[in-house]
Parts: structure tokens; C-alpha cells; sequence
């Protein structure tokens, strides 16, 4: 799933490109996508992309005040085209689901493989009126996010860190792989309950999390839409690599593992030595 570094650099590479152009054409091929119907895509047509904002996990392209908001989720993907092929794209199995067309004849292509179509596109006036927008907790890589902030939302909590990271209402952006690689760099169990944090470990986390994400969006800045995939797996360093050795300790990474997601850890970075329950695994041997 894109998270907050590869929606960035998403947002990065729209601006630069989308920004000051003319909106020609909105061409969903998936009807399942849309999320609302009123005002209708087409409204969008014939206006100039003002910006480019993100809030959290969601993607805004501001049309001179009507915003075309979308989310990824996790199959989707924003395919940059510098010149779109003629012709409107016919309905099918394929991956495409909505195709936007900017005045130079450029313009981007959202898809979402496998079998579960979540992506998500909304046109709304406000980005405020898309639900997940207006649930969303503030966004860490905001200049005041402080670790006295973060020690105050996590204050009120009563459950796993791993969790409390994920939840996007709790801090906006971060999903699986990120929480992960905070974790690692923390040096703290993803199972780790918030209410145990000491004000050393608040620290450390607060820490892990700007430095992670900061660098993961530098790393992506700048790169075609085509290359981000690539560039978020080559800097992991936990997250996607059960059995390969830790490279802070050499350790072997290794995996829990949930009914529809996992996660990934070192041991002796995180967890003092002591490998992790598999749940799925203990399951299939009760």
C-alpha cells in the first residue's frame, strides 16, 4: 500500500507536472471507484489544476476549487503518461480504473490490480467532506508535530504500539511497512503496549518516526511515478524481509503473521532476543 512517503513524492511529481494545466478530460473506466456522483467528474473538465496537496494517505489535485481526491488503498497505483493514447479506454478486466487528461496531452492513468477494487476517487468541494479525510490525525511530518504532541496522543491509549501507529485517525500516513521500520529503528516490540512507554522510549519513537519518514520521502523525491514501487522496497529494512539478516545486527528477521497482513521485526533490535508468537501459525497447531 502507498504510504505517506510515496504519496509525497506522488504529490511532488503532480505539482510539477499538473499544476497550471487545463483538465480535458476524466475518463472513468471502473464505475466502482467513484465515490461520489455530485458535482460529476466531468465538472472537473475545462478547469486548470491550481495544486497539489496530501493529506495523509489521500491524494488532492485542487481545479481552481473543485478537488479530485483519491485514495490508493492497497493495490492501486497513479501512472504518469507523457501522452496518453487516443481515444477513449475501454471497460474490461484490465487493471485501469480512471483516466485523467491534462491540455498537453499528458496525464495519468489510477489502476488497482488483483481481485479487491478499494481504490477510491471522490470530487468534492471541500476535501473535508471525504470521510477519511475528516477522520485523520495530524500528519508527523508537520512542522509542529512535536514528541511532546506525540507523547500526549498516545497518553490516552490502551493498546499494541504497532496498532497505534497504523491507526490513521491516531497520526495520518503511516501503514504497515512504515510502522515497521519505525519500530525496528526504535528498537521497540511491535507489541508493546503504549501505556508501558517511559519517557525515553517516547523519545526514541518520536525520533524513529520523523527520521524514517523524512528519509524515506527523500529518497523518493524526485523519481518517476514508475520508479517509487521499486525505491520504497530497496529501503526497507525489516518490513518485506522475513529471513534475511538484520542489517544493524545481523540478526534474522522474522514474521508475524495476520489473517490478511504481517509484520516484520529483528529479535535482538527489537524484542531482547525472544522470537514472536506467529499467531496463524499457533492457530494451525492447537
Amino acid at each position: 500500500m502507498p504510504e505517506l512517503p510515496e504519496v509525497e513524492a506522488l504529490r511532488d511529481f503532480l505539482a510539477d507536472r499538473a499544476v497550471g494545466r487545463e483538465v480535458v478530460r476524466v475518463l472513468p473506466v471502473a464505475i466502482s471507484v467513484l465515490k461520489t456522483y455530485d458535482p460529476p467528474v466531468t465538472a472537473l473538465e475545462g478547469r486548470p489544476v491550481t495544486a497539489v496537496h496530501r493529506h495523509g494517505k489521500f491524494l488532492d489535485l485542487d481545479a481552481d476549487g473543485l478537488h479530485f481526491v483519491t485514495h490508493l488503498a492497497r493495490a492501486g497505483w497513479l501512472q504518469w503518461k507523457d501522452r496518453l493514447p487516443d481515444g477513449a479506454p475501454r471497460p474490461g478486466k484490465g487493471p485501469l480504473a480512471l483516466r485523467l487528461a491534462l491540455e498537453t496531452g499528458e496525464g495519468f492513468d489510477l489502476t488497482e490490480a488483483g481481485t479487491q477494487k478499494r481504490l477510491a476517487v471522490y470530487v468534492v468541494p471541500d476535501p473535508r467532506q471525504v470521510p477519511g479525510i475528516a477522520r485523520l490525525g495530524p500528519d508527523p511530518l508537520a512542522a509542529d508535530f512535536d514528541e511532546r504532541r506525540l507523547s500526549a496522543l498516545l497518553s490516552g491509549e490502551r493498546r499494541q504500539i504497532k496498532g497505534a501507529l497504523r491507526d490513521q485517525s491516531l497520526i495520518a500516513g503511516v501503514g504497515n511497512a512504515y510502522s515497521d521500520e519505525i519500530l525496528h529503528a526504535a528498537r521497540m516490540s511491535p507489541f508493546k503496549p503504549t501505556s508501558s512507554l517511559s519517557p525515553e522510549e517516547t523519545g526514541r519513537l518520536y525520533e524513529a518516526l520523523r527520521t524514517t519518514l523524512t528519509e524515506a520521502v527523500e529518497r523518493s523525491r524526485g523519481l518517476a511515478t514508475g520508479r517509487l514501487k521499486a525505491e520504497k522496497k530497496s529501503g526497507l529494512r525489516v518490513h518485506g524481509r522475513t529471513g534475511e539478516p538484520c542489517p544493524v545486527c545481523g540478526d534474522t528477521i522474522r514474521e508475524v503473521s495476520f489473517s490478511d497482513s504481517s509484520l516484520q521485526y529483528c529479535p535482538t533490535c527489537q524484542t531482547g532476543g525472544r522470537p514472536l508468537a506467529d499467531r496463524r501459525l499457533s492457530r494451525l497447531l492447537k
